[in-house]
C-alpha cells in the first residue's frame, strides 16, 4: 500500500531539487551601474542603508533576498507602488523561497521614491524596463 506514494515522493523530490538548482543559478545578478539622475543618487545610500543587506549591492541579490535587478521586478509586473507597500508593509514571499520581507521602518516617502529611482534606473541599465 505505501509503495503507491513512492511515485509521488520522487516527484516531489524532483520538484524540489529543481527548484534548488533555479535558485542556486538565478538568485545572483551582475549588475552594470548608469550614470545616474540627481534622484538614483539620492536613493543609491539609502538603498545601501536600508535594502542592500537583503537583496544585495545595487539590488543584485544575497542568500537573504532576491535580486531586484531582475524581470520579475519589471515595472509590468511589480510597479512602483509595489515597491512602496513592500517597504511599508512588508510582503509575503511569492516568487522566491527566502521568506517574507519585514517592512522597513522610518523611510519616509521622498525616501521610498528616491530609492525606487536608483532601482529602476538600474534596471534600464541592465536590460530591464
Amino acid at each position: 500500500m505505501a509503495s503507491r506514494y513512492v511515485p509521488y515522493i520522487a516527484a516531489l523530490v524532483v520538484v524540489g531539487l529543481l527548484g534548488t538548482r533555479a535558485l542556486a543559478d538565478d538568485h545572483l545578478v551582475a549588475v552594470t551601474l548608469p550614470e545616474l539622475s540627481e534622484l538614483a543618487q539620492q536613493g543609491q545610500p539609502a538603498f545601501g542603508a536600508n535594502c542592500a543587506i537583503c537583496h544585495g549591492e545595487n539590488g543584485s541579490g544575497s542568500d537573504k533576498g532576491p535580486p531586484l535587478i531582475h524581470k520579475i521586478y519589471e515595472p509590468s509586473h511589480h510597479a512602483d507602488m509595489a515597491f512602496v507597500m513592500a517597504m511599508r508593509n512588508g510582503v509575503r514571499a511569492h516568487h522566491w523561497p527566502f521568506g517574507d520581507m519585514a517592512p522597513i521602518e522610518g523611510l519616509s516617502l521622498t525616501e521610498m521614491e528616491a530609492i525606487i529611482a536608483f532601482v529602476r534606473e538600474v534596471q534600464v541599465a541592465n536590460g530591464i524596463d
